[in-house]
């Protein structure tokens, strides 16, 4: 039986996508083996948000060549669809598949054989208009999928290379995705994130909308939670708070892109909102769910950033009620505006910025761990274990961890919450907790 290890870099939607490959690849008689195995062939399904996501792909074909017996090399996703030529140029690759060509991989890719140059099947992205795999459903697994309902995007932030290499925003229609919701729900998952380029942009061209979905998606029976995995701030309408507030199978959490505090940075970046409705929507989400968790990421050292607008970034993320924070330190990305912008930051003040930002982080996911002490959360479970705990999350993204000794993967259970240490929460099952 042949072999496949898939290598996934980036966001959430990659991981649905390429867990969507897997599935293919098994219905053709293959074996599916961990990344660091040996395997016959290697796909790489990779990111272009920053330079390092680029020198990752480059460094996994070089280790997959070590490592291996001549494997065959498939490399697809963003990084393939904006630089095919400059993948096809990493020794040891054998085909190069675009965003459009990879969910038909297999009718690229047929046979192990290694090509004597390789292959770069790449077509226009601003053609696009399918859709895609569309679902994760890891057999080791079955805790909590990640459903692709939206893929593409008509906005044009300034440092953003995804419409280039995504497309133009579309959605999946809800009866498709209510179904592949309700086969996910048979194959025991419990939790469902949904996950997209721009997920609240979901139903806005055929005359539907994110919140028609989810009134749909909470009556499937079987199904205890609904994530959403991100989504902009100014389409977070006060209709989808009131409904998540109200449901409860919603999860108490969002996660909602920030980027910069200050709106001369945010004007410069293409975004649409300034700071004043952003703060304004996280208090409202705070009044209206005080336990909820919220996430933002920020991106440090875009060019003309000056050391009063990011104090101006940290006094705003020190002011909410925000429970962790993603930095990312800017990337200069190819045929992006932002790329030819005057006043470069320094790369070690970049990375600076972003060790400030890490602390920071550190504090405010302590700190909310340590709001959860003393209080009874509804835990589901995962693998995910050490030595002596088995880890899950609540429904507002704490990780919890319980004794491993009589825990069991894929149950929602409830924990009462003794303690925390480095934003994990620690507990113990209680006797009438095992939930389902």
């Amino acid at each position: 039986m042949s072999t496949v290890a898939l290598h996934t870099l980036g966001c959430k939607l990659n991981m649905a996508e390429t867990s969507a490959l897997a599935s293919q690849f098994v219905n053709r008689g293959f074996r599916v083996v961990g990344p660091g195995e040996p395997a016959d062939v290697h796909l790489i399904n990779t990111c272009s948000v920053t330079q390092r996501a680029n020198r990752e792909c480059r460094q996994i074909v070089r280790r997959a060549l070590r490592d291996n017996s001549d494997p065959f090399v498939i490399v697809t996703g963003c990084y393939a669809q904006l630089e095919p030529e400059e993948v096809a140029s990493i020794e040891g690759v054998d085909i190069v598949l675009g965003s459009r060509e990879k969910p038909h991989l297999f009718e690229f890719f047929t046979s192990t054989r290694k090509h004597v140059s390789p292959q770069v099947h790449v077509s226009d992205i601003a053609e696009a208009n399918d859709f895609g795999p569309a679902f994760s459903h890891d057999p080791s697994d079955r805790t909590r999928a990640f459903l692709k309902v939206q893929d593409g995007c008509d906005y044009s932030c300034s440092f953003c290379t995804i419409p280039l290499a995504r497309g133009k925003s579309r959605s999946q229609s809800i009866p498709e995705t209510i179904a592949q919701a309700s086969d996910l729900v048979a194959r025991g998952f419990k939790e469902i994130v949904l996950t997209g380029v721009n997920v609240g942009d979901f139903g806005r061209k055929d005359g539907s909308s994110l919140l028609t979905l989810l009134r749909e998606l909470v009556s499937l029976d079987g199904l205890h939670r609904i994530r959403i995995s991100s989504i902009e701030p100014n389409l977070l309408t006060d209709d989808i708070l009131e409904f998540t507030a109200a449901s409860e199978k919603m999860c108490r959490h969002f996660h909602i892109p920030l980027q910069s505090g200050n709106d001369e940075i945010l004007h410069r970046m293409r975004r649409r909102y300034v700071s004043s409705h952003y703060r304004d929507l996280i208090f409202r989400i705070h009044e209206l769910m005080p336990s909820c968790g919220i996430g933002a990421d920020v991106i440090v050292g875009f060019p003309g950033e000056t050391e009063e607008h990011f104090e101006t970034t940290c006094m705003l993320l020190e002011e909410l009620p925000i429970s962790y924070v993603h930095g990312f330190t800017y990337s200069e990305r190819p045929n992006t505006p932002a790329a030819i912008f005057d006043g470069a930051v320094e790369p070690r003040v970049r990375f600076k910025r972003n060790e400030r930002l890490r602390h920071l982080c550190y504090r405010k996911k302590s700190a909310f761990a340590k709001s959860v002490e003393g209080t009874l959360q509804e835990v589901l479970l995962e693998d995910d274990c050490d030595e002596s705990h088995r880890y899950g999350f609540t429904t507002n993204y704490v990780r919890v961890g319980v004794p491993l000794a009589g825990s069991r993967s894929n149950t929602l259970v409830s924990v009462h919450i003794t303690s925390s240490a480095d934003g994990i929460c620690y507990g113990s099952i209680m006797n009438s907790g095992m939930i389902s």
